[in-house]
């Protein structure tokens, strides 16, 4: 069996957030020796978004881990199948969704945060247009987003926040990259932001190895040792298989 050396880790946030969410994990990552990357996501739609983390991912040298949250997990699931040397998918929390599906299209019983969310305009860039985008109210960010997170954090978490483009609901994904490739999840049990209903069944659908953790949709934050080992176990696995780029 061929033996390549440890993959970088990447690490793409989703909605309402952005790449600092992942800080207790990236210490920890590191720690144990691995390169990590966390880059922005652009937050405007699967189509656009993933063809930026593709442009981004096909730019490093060597296999990829690739890590995603939330809204993150439909980026990555598009981006990985527009690369070669992305080796394994770790979904935390996300939406995996299947190919010519909208993420408009899924419903969630256990989600609470339509409801919550505020509407704002933003420039297209043509002709003076503007569409939507949406933002958590921040008086209720902490219940839907991150109830088990310390309520200094959360507040600074609310106020930071990025908001993210409608289209990125109606957009529909494209290849996925989880048919593929060899992938774990993590179940938030008490997510109320996806929805732990839709993020369980999305990650039975994919096959992935799956991982049940007591926290909130904010589970990278809330207990980052956690997400770390899981992390930990699909880096070892993957660094033990043969990589050859296309």
């Amino acid at each position: 069996m061929n033996h390549y050396a440890k993959p970088t880790i990447v690490m793409v946030h989703g909605a309402f957030a952005d790449a600092s969410s992942w800080n207790g994990v990236i210490d920890r990552l590191q720690q144990q020796g691995f390169d990590v990357i966390a880059p922005s996501n652009p937050l405007r739609g699967v189509s656009s978004d993933s063809s930026y983390i593709a442009s981004f991912l096909n730019q490093i040298d060597g296999p990829v881990l690739l890590v995603a949250h939330s809204y993150g997990g439909a980026v990555t699931s598009n981006a990985a199948a527009k690369t070669s040397n992305v080796v394994g998918l770790v979904y935390v929390a996300a939406l995996i969704p299947q190919e010519g599906e909208r993420l408009a299209d899924v419903h969630s019983k256990d989600s609470i945060l339509n409801p919550l969310l505020i509407e704002r305009q933003y420039p297209t860039g043509s002709n003076g247009q503007t569409a939507p985008e949406y933002s958590i109210d921040s008086a209720h960010f902490r219940r839907a987003f991150a109830a088990d997170v310390p309520e200094e954090r959360t507040r600074l978490m609310a106020v930071e926040q990025r908001p993210i483009a409608a289209a990125a609901f109606a957009d529909t994904s494209g290849p996925v990259a989880w048919k593929t490739l060899p992938s774990w999840a993590i179940i938030a049990t008490e997510d109320v932001g996806a929805g732990t209903d839709i993020v369980r069944s999305m990650a039975e659908r994919a096959g992935a190895r799956i991982t049940e953790l007591r926290g909130s949709h904010a589970i990278m934050i809330s207990q980052p040792q956690a997400v770390a080992d899981v992390i930990l176990e699909a880096a070892k696995f993957v660094s033990q298989q043969a990589y050859n780029p296309v």
